[in-house]
């Protein structure tokens, strides 16, 4: 082989490497800063979602605060402070952090995005709800403004995600906090659940493990340091105070006492009647709209005609109508029997 043809192999092979490693948006280098520059921004927009949510519920926001909710280093965190603080949407305030009209404003159209996200995977999808959070943290930094408001016409303009967290609106107001937590309840007193804090998850999976979710009515039974005794639906529930820390309740006030106690439809025995005293809100979209048009609605009596096999499904007569429920729907429609 003669050297010219050699010396034009090599070049070309040079022209391919140079084209692979910078093409325009398409190369090594042009990929490498749209990853660093979307890593960034996420880390950016977690910091002010932070800020944000320290502001909401009065906690002092610090630099080490912010490094471990984002699992950076010190000097990570101080150096998207520093961006944050050029860009004018952070200023410090003795040892707190503040965040600006601007900063806020940015926060919460990142919030707005993560919390239709998660009403939307609660209401139109299959997704279990320990993994809302989670794709929802993905979602929120890849859409936009408008794509959002785009998203909360299609569910119907929510103003609570699946979780009670409000949803701030386009124009970034957001109700003010309500409820209180579950710890703050009294022995004899009813209430119900408006709020499951999703984060940290390892906390969050154990409230889901114990089936409770939002609109469950709550009877409280005991409040101490090492203990917090509930009913919840007919049954007894006990858990640690660091858990029900996670749950805020909006408290019922009744004219007289409650006799009786929360049973849940599932409980009835062939023969046995019922009224439907409500549904509860974890069956959602397609599930909760059929059982509607089927008659489960407050007020409605119901009697269970006949058991199949191993007890799932059952026959229930409704408005005159026999309709075959499963276990899994029926643990969450309920009544109150004496």
């Amino acid at each position: 082989m003669n050297e010219p043809l050699i010396l034009l192999i090599i070049g070309f092979i040079v022209v391919i490497f140079f084209l692979i490693l910078f093409y325009p948006e398409k190369g090594i280098v042009a990929i490498w800063k749209k990853s660093n520059y979307a890593s960034k921004k996420v880390l950016i927009e977690d910091a002010l979602k932070y800020l944000y949510n320290c502001e909401y519920n009065n906690i002092n926001c610090t630099l080490t605060g912010i490094a471990g909710n984002l699992s950076i280093s010190s000097d990570e965190s101080a150096d998207i402070i520093s961006r944050l603080e050029s860009m004018g949407m952070v200023t410090a305030h003795l040892d707190a952090l503040l965040l600006t009209s601007e900063g806020r404003s940015y926060a919460l159209r990142v919030i707005r995005i993560h919390r239709l996200w998660e009403k939307y995977l609660a209401d139109e999808t299959s997704v279990h709800e320990t993994e809302w959070h989670q794709k929802a943290e993905e979602v929120e930094h890849l859409l936009t403004p408008e794509q959002a408001d785009q998203l909360a016409a299609q569910i119907g303009n929510p103003v609570f995600d699946p979780h009670g967290d409000p949803i701030p609106s386009s124009s970034g107001n957001i109700p003010e906090k309500r409820g209180k937590l579950l710890t703050e309840m009294k022995p004899g007193e009813f209430a119900t659940i408006i709020h499951v804090e999703d984060e940290p998850p390892s906390i969050y999976s154990q409230i889901v493990a114990e089936g409770l979710y939002l609109g469950m009515q709550i009877r409280m039974l005991e409040v101490s340091d090492k203990r917090i005794k509930f009913i919840a639906n007919g049954e007894e529930c006990v858990l640690s105070p660091l858990i029900t820390q996670s749950i805020t309740v909006g408290m019922i006030e009744f004219e007289k006492p409650v006799e009786g106690k929360f049973r849940s439809l599932s409980e009835l025995k062939i023969g046995e009647k019922g009224k439907i005293y409500g549904i509860a809100k974890s069956l959602r979209g397609q599930q909760r709209r059929r059982l509607m048009d089927l008659g489960v609605v407050p007020g409605t009596e119901v009697e269970v005609e006949m058991k199949g096999l191993w007890d799932d499904p059952v026959a229930y007569r409704i408005r005159g109508a026999t309709i075959a429920l499963r276990k899994n729907q029926t643990d969450k429609i309920y009544l109150i029997s004496d």
